[in-house]
């Protein structure tokens, strides 16, 4: 049996957020960290099912998705639904990323495996503390490849 390769030295990551100031924050932690890039950031649920069922893009093989909580018109809880049950990509890993710290939110997002909930006052000064998580997670996990097909 062969045995899965090492992910990639960088994560791409797809971003899945509506709030400009906390995206460019995120984005900027990203690039100046080298952990992980960003491969897309969208803007709510229905534009993130659209690009990673590959209608308005490529995206990558293998990825991580940073989704937040409340977005408009398909919020993250509503996207990640729509992702476990497609059977393209329900194995997706993502993180769910959101100011609110509602035990009920929480619950809702591990019932749809998500691999952290992370709330954004916890995630560090500038997202250091996500992007130290996100560089841990890169070296010790091997990623699901997702393959989208048209």
């Amino acid at each position: 049996m062969r045995r899965a390769s090492r992910s990639q030295a960088t994560l791409d990551i797809i971003l899945v957020e509506d709030d400009d100031a906390d995206a460019k924050a995120v984005h900027r932690a990203l690039e100046k960290s080298q952990v992980a890039k960003p491969a897309a950031r969208l803007t709510d649920g229905v534009e993130a099912l659209a690009y990673l069922r590959g209608e308005t893009g490529t995206p990558p093989s293998h990825y991580v998705l940073l989704v937040d909580l409340n977005m408009p018109r398909m919020n993250g809880l509503e996207l990640l639904a729509e992702i476990r049950r497609d059977s393209r990509l329900h194995g997706a890993v993502a993180f769910l990323l959101t100011t609110s710290a509602d035990f009920g939110d929480i619950a809702a997002a591990y019932e749809q495996n998500v691999a952290g909930y992370i709330v954004k006052e916890n995630a560090g000064t500038g997202f250091a503390d996500l992007v130290g998580t996100l560089d841990h997670y890169r070296r010790l996990v091997e990623l699901p490849r997702i393959e989208v097909r048209h």
